[in-house]
């Protein structure tokens, strides 16, 4: 297989990847034919799924806005996966030119497609790091060099909790990100959930499963756990579309098509 001059040393191009086929199902060109042919099969059985992830894109830039609208100007997106338009520090840049973003994901191929864009961007930074460890995310320089944790910082998890493990301790993990966080910061979350579905999407799950990314799906309630600690502000969680939806919004029909929670919360 021929390696696109994009694609960093190293990369196992046989291997699918959970950022490239987000990419891929958003209309990217960041992504393999292994990320092609996983999605596809995919699609099979969830057809919606490139509806669904419009709709947490669209959810992730509402987010944005209503944190700079909440004065916050600092933010931290783990899991950020490969930017496509309408990224974190595009949004936050058009409400505020002195946002300042520190990108985070553990894709070398979404690292090093976010290096390329924010290249010569001082106000941006790009860390290759696991959410398992969040002591050596907040730590490394790349994210405390960049934000000034001791001032209020938006803390984006959108589509990253749900392939976490139980086992993994996921609850954990947010509340210790929490506790490093000043008072007025934001945590933005959106997680897959077949609740309201039409039957359980195993199948789909099977996919993600198969190349070592399983897709944990949680309750609304369980979802609403990540925010101890944090005031929920309205409409609370609720599926994607539901999340003070506004003009610019394109989803439409039933909420629970698309299959996830959203919610916004303030320390």
């Amino acid at each position: 297989m021929e390696r696109p001059a994009w694609a960093p040393p190293g990369i196992d191009l046989t291997r699918p990847s959970v950022a490239r086929m987000y990419d891929y199902y958003l209309g990217g060109s960041h992504n393999f034919e292994v990320d092609r042919a996983a999605a596809r099969q995919a699609l099979e059985v969830w057809p919606d799924l490139p509806a669904i992830m419009r709709a947490n894109r669209a959810f992730m830039r509402r987010a944005v806005r209503h944190a700079v609208a909440c004065g916050v100007t600092q933010f931290l997106d783990i899991g950020s996966g490969i930017p496509t338009f309408g990224n974190v520090h595009e949004v936050a840049r058009a409400a505020n030119p002195e946002a300042r973003v520190a990108y985070v994901d553990h894709d070398p191929v979404a690292v090093a497609h976010s290096q390329a864009i924010i290249a010569g961007d001082g106000r941006t930074a790009v860390l290759q790091a696991d959410i398992r460890k969040p002591a050596e995310i907040l730590q490394s320089p790349e994210v405390s060099g960049l934000l000034d944790l001791e001032r209020p910082v938006a803390l984006l998890l959108v589509a990253v909790l749900h392939f976490l493990q139980d086992a993994d301790h996921p609850e954990e993990i947010v509340a210790h990100l929490r506790d490093t966080l000043a008072p007025g910061s934001c945590l933005i979350v959106s997680h897959a959930t077949d609740e309201g579905q039409y039957g359980e999407l195993e199948e789909d799950k099977d996919v993600y499963k198969r190349m070592g990314s399983p897709l944990i799906m949680r309750s609304r309630h369980a979802v609403e756990r990540f925010f101890d600690g944090f005031s929920l502000v309205d409409p609370g969680v609720v599926f994607l579309s539901e999340w003070q939806p506004d003009a610019e919004s394109e989803e439409a029909g039933d909420p629970a098509r698309y299959s996830g929670y959203a919610g916004f919360g303030i320390k």
